[in-house]
């Protein structure tokens, strides 16, 4: 994989491309989870080589730009940067593969833009996290307390990278899925820079802030009701407690032309059991129909 670098309207976007595809390969956006980066897919790039496969580092991660003082992170915000990213590229169509948080954003952009995508591979999740609406008052009084608070906070520095791999290993534990550390290593790697004393964080701190606002399930359903691309959702068994079985089993039902495969493991699948993916992807972004 080599670095690129996308000027885009946000600022800098940074990812990693394979290079040595053929000319008329299909092409496929890759897109990260929650605070991981481009890095994410270095595993499964390798098995994957009929493609041409851009990883982006999406704003605010990895060694992409932040967004300006006063912005907010959102899901419609990182479809536009994702647009524009293919802009960059001089992608009419593309095709999407997304690991958690940026499946939920293809998700959303393949319902929003179908004249731009063209397949859809979803790896544990499928659409955005719903909530119900009598918590709607509650999450936004904690969103705004949080983003208030931010302010005056400084980053963990780590005296070594050791130990901030570590730490990125153990942070998955929290949500029952501790990260592989030489998984974790690839995404401390890339999502880290050099301070006095040590090391700390190069993903913007305001990623880490409570969302304003969610949809509702209803919404949801909708949303994801509307991707008519073809849709391949993988998900790990046993799931993950934000989006229990069930859900994620009646989400994928709603899919016009989806298909589901689950694989025993954890929340990274893709990059600590990359052979079973990349086997459970096969030739779907090669298909003409």
């Amino acid at each position: 994989m080599e670095e690129i670098v996308l000027e885009t309207p946000l600022g800098r976007m940074a990812g990693l491309r394979r290079a040595g595809h053929d000319a008329d390969a299909p092409r496929v956006l890759a897109l990260h989870g929650w605070l991981d980066n481009a890095a994410s897919f270095l595993p499964i790039a390798p098995l994957l080589p009929d493609i041409e496969l851009v990883a982006l580092d999406l704003p605010g991660h990895g060694l992409s730009a932040h967004l300006a003082a006063g912005a907010d992170y959102s899901f419609p915000g990182a479809v536009n940067a994702v647009l524009d990213a293919a802009d960059a590229l001089g992608w009419s169509r593309f095709s999407l593969l997304g690991h958690s948080m940026g499946a939920g954003i293809a998700s959303l952009l393949a319902a929003a833009c179908p004249d731009r995508v063209e397949r859809l591979v979803a790896i544990e999740a499928l659409g955005a996290l719903a909530e119900s609406p009598d918590q709607t008052a509650s999450r936004m009084r904690d969103a705004i307390t949080a983003s208030r608070a931010l302010r005056g906070k400084s980053l963990r520095v780590f005296p070594d990278l050791a130990l901030a791999v570590r730490a990125r290993a153990a942070a998955g534990a929290r949500v029952g899925s501790r990260l592989a550390e030489p998984a974790a290593r690839l995404l401390v790697e890339r999502g880290s820079r050099a301070v006095t004393g040590g090391y700390t964080w190069s993903s913007d701190p305001r990623l880490t802030l409570p969302t304003f606002l969610r949809p509702t399930e209803a919404q949801v359903n909708d949303l994801v009701a509307s991707i008519g691309c073809p849709t391949r959702v993988i998900f790990a068994d046993p799931a993950q407690p934000y989006l229990p079985d069930a859900v994620r089993r009646a989400r994928t039902a709603l899919l016009p032309r989806g298909e589901l495969i689950v694989i025993e493991g954890g929340h990274h699948l893709h990059m600590e059991q990359p052979a079973e993916v990349a086997a459970a992807i096969g030739d779907f972004f090669s298909r003409q129909a």
